[in-house]
C-alpha cells in the first residue's frame, strides 16, 4: 500500500497537468484514449479493411491492387434462378452452409437451452456431491475447443475407442465422421457438450436469485411442482434464459473450430457451415477470392446484429412485463 501510494504521488503533478490543460469536464478522455485506441486498431479499421475487400474483386491481397467492383459480390452469392432449389444457385456451397447453419443452430440452441435449463434444475436442488457435479458439467468449458473436437476425433473415428467397443462386441463399426447424417449429429452433439456448462451456470446463478419466500409460499398453498415451475421459476428466470438463448444461437451461428476439427466439414459438405466457407472461400481454396469472403462475413454480421438487437429488444419486454406484473 505504500509502494502505491508514492507511485500516485508521483503521477498527481501529470494529472494536475491535464486537468489544466484539458478542463476536468474532458479529462477522462484522457484515460479511455489508450483503450479507443486499441478498440479502433483492432475492432473498428478491419471492419472498414472488411468493407474494401467485400466492394473490391481480383485476387491480390493489397487493396490498392484490387479493382472497385461494388455489389458484384453480393450478387454472386445471392444469385440465384430458384430459391428452392440450391442446385441453381451460382455459389451453391454458400447457400447449403446457410442451410446448414440454420439447421445446427435450431437444433443445438433448441436442445442446449432444454438440457441446460433441466441441469440447472438439477443441480439447484440438494443433491448428493452437488458441487462435484457442477464442477463436471462447468469442466468442459475450460478446455479449447480444438481440444475438445480432437478427443471426440479420437473416440470416433474409424479405428476410435467407439468403433473398438463394437467390434469387441461383435457388432460391426459405424463410420461416425463419414457418413452424413452421423457426422452432422456429432458436431451438434460434441457442440452441446462443450459449451453446456457455460449456459447452465447462467441459469443456475438466475434460480439462486430467485427469493426463497415465494417457495415456501407456494408449499403454503400446496402448489404442484409444475405448477410453481411454471408460474413461479421460470417467469422469473425469463431474463437468463432470454440471454442464454441468443448467446447460444450467436455462437451456433459463428460455430467453426469444434466442427473444423472433427469433420473438415465433410462429408462433402454435410458439415460445412458459413464461417467455414468464408475461411475456404478467402484462404483454404486454390484461389484466393478475398472479395467474396468477405461479402460472406458482411451478410453473417448482419444477421448477428438482428440477433443482439432481438436479445435487447426481448430483454425489455421481459423487464417491462416484470415491472407490470
Amino acid at each position: 500500500m505504500r509502494f502505491l501510494s508514492i507511485f500516485f504521488d508521483l503521477l498527481e503533478p501529470f494529472f494536475r497537468l491535464g486537468q489544466k490543460w484539458l478542463g476536468l469536464s474532458r479529462l477522462g478522455w484522457l484515460f479511455v484514449g489508450p483503450n479507443l485506441l486499441v478498440i479502433g486498431l483492432f475492432t473498428f479499421l478491419p471492419i472498414l479493411i472488411n468493407m474494401v475487400y467485400a466492394t473490391t474483386g481480383g485476387v491480390n491481397l493489397f487493396p490498392f491492387q484490387r479493382p472497385f467492383t461494388g455489389a458484384e459480390n453480393f450478387q454472386i452469392l445471392f444469385e440465384c434462378q430458384n430459391y428452392l432449389d440450391l442446385y441453381t444457385c451460382r455459389k451453391d456451397v454458400f447457400w447449403r452452409a446457410i442451410g446448414n447453419t440454420l439447421k445446427f443452430s435450431a437444433l443445438q440452441v433448441g436442445l442446449m437451452v432444454l438440457l441446460s435449463l433441466v441441469t440447472a434444475l438439477v443441480l439447484n436442488r440438494k443433491v448428493i456431491g452437488r458441487g462435484f457435479w457442477r464442477g463436471v458439467f462447468f469442466y468442459p468449458v475450460l478446455l479449447s475447443p480444438v481440444v475438445v473436437a480432437l478427443i471426440w476425433k479420437w473416440l470416433l473415428q474409424s479405428q476410435g475407442v467407439f468403433n473398438a467397443g463394437l467390434v469387441a462386441l461383435n457388432r460391426p463399426a459405424i463410420e461416425w465422421l463419414t457418413d452424413a447424417s452421423w457426422a452432422f449429429f456429432w458436431t451438434v452433439f460434441v457442440s452441446i457438450w462443450a459449451h453446456m456448462g457455460f449456459y447452465t451456470l447462467i441459469l443456475l446463478a438466475g434460480l439462486q436469485a430467485i427469493p426463497r419466500d415465494l417457495y415456501e409460499a407456494a408449499e403454503l398453498d400446496r402448489a404442484s411442482p409444475w405448477r410453481t415451475l411454471t408460474r413461479i421459476t421460470l417467469p422469473l428466470l425469463m431474463p437468463n434464459l432470454i440471454v442464454v438463448l441468443v448467446l447460444a444461437a450467436i455462437r451456433a451461428v459463428q460455430v467453426f473450430d469444434e466442427v473444423f476439427v472433427l469433420t473438415g466439414g465433410g462429408p462433402g459438405s454435410a458439415t460445412t457451415f458459413i464461417v467455414q466457407f468464408i475461411y475456404q472461400t478467402g484462404f483454404a481454396e486454390q484461389i484466393h477470392l478475398y472479395g467474396l469472403a468477405a461479402a460472406a462475413s458482411l451478410a453473417l454480421a448482419a444477421f448477428l446484429v438482428v440477433l443482439t438487437l432481438a436479445q435487447l429488444r426481448l430483454t425489455r419486454a421481459s423487464e417491462a412485463g416484470q415491472k407490470g406484473s
